[in-house]
């Protein structure tokens, strides 16, 4: 029997979970899975507008249910994370929900309460539910975990050392994961996106150098799965910085990076869909 995308081997849908599913990269891969014939769980913060995702998702025939869930709470996201498995096991977990924030420019440093939050919500949070789905899905010997970070990890940026340190524990944690479940035929993605145009990066005020759409982010994603990629960067083009932060000299670099200019609307001041009040 051929299995299709999105079945399991007796031609049932598979069951994807998405974090993040609320908004941006999140309910875009959401709309491409349920396309594609995939049930879905959808995890985020908004219960409104979660389920607002979960009705265009459902006209497409998918079964989806919603959860809403704070990644503060990482021993709430571990617990949820088995009781859904056990209900329905989870084939494709998609952890895309992220935090990202900077300190201002009067600001010498930035607040341990970000710190704490961008760390929870970017690194401690989805590395602990990936090891959650891990061990259900070596049990299976079959599954595959997206970790979404940023091309952030790659450099220190210092009016954002909490975000790009967060990210940065994110990608070495999947690197990790990645040779310890490749024998047990579990697959791991680290996505590394650029600016994508979401209520996030709308924040930021400032150059937004190659900016990419959600639906495009999401397309490269599920495009990154199929292929059982380790680790995509998009667009290529920071795939070439990468390497030119590896081979310039740490005090050249530092002192580029140092006088790195950025801004971020407060985010009391955004809407939801991430548009100034």
């Amino acid at each position: 029997m051929e299995v299709r995308p999105g079945q399991n081997t007796n031609g049932t849908p598979a069951w994807a979970l998405i974090t993040g599913a609320s908004g941006g990269i999140g309910a875009e891969l959401a709309r491409l899975y349920a396309y594609r014939g995939w049930n879905l769980l959808l995890w985020g913060r908004d219960e409104g507008r979660l389920e607002a995702v979960a009705r265009d998702c459902r006209r497409c025939g998918a079964d989806v249910r919603i959860r809403a869930l704070d990644l503060q709470d990482g021993h709430a996201a571990i617990a949820s994370y088995r009781e859904d498995d056990a209900r329905t096991p989870i084939d494709l977990a998609i952890l895309a929900a992220g935090l990202g924030d900077m300190k201002t420019a009067d600001d010498a440093t930035e607040k341990a309460e970000t710190v704490l939050e961008l760390g929870l919500v970017n690194y401690a949070t989805p590395s602990a539910m990936a090891a959650a789905a891990a061990e259900a899905m070596v049990r299976r010997r079959r599954g595959h975990i997206v970790l979404v970070g940023s091309v952030a990890a790659f450099h220190a940026i210092p009016f954002a050392a909490a975000y790009s340190g967060s990210k940065a524990g994110l990608k070495r944690f999947a690197e990790s994961l990645h040779m310890a479940l490749s024998p047990h035929g579990v697959g791991v993605t680290l996505v590394s996106p650029g600016f994508v145009d979401t209520a996030m990066s709308r924040r930021v005020v400032g150059f937004k150098p190659f900016l990419q759409s959600a639906p495009s982010a999401a397309r490269q994603i599920a495009r990154a799965v199929e292929r059982n990629r380790a680790h995509v960067v998009f667009p290529f083009l920071f795939s070439i910085l990468r390497l030119v932060d590896v081979i310039v000299p740490w005090p050249l670099k530092r002192w580029i990076l140092s006088r790195l200019k950025a801004g971020q609307v407060p985010r009391g001041e955004m809407t939801q869909d991430g548009q100034k009040k």
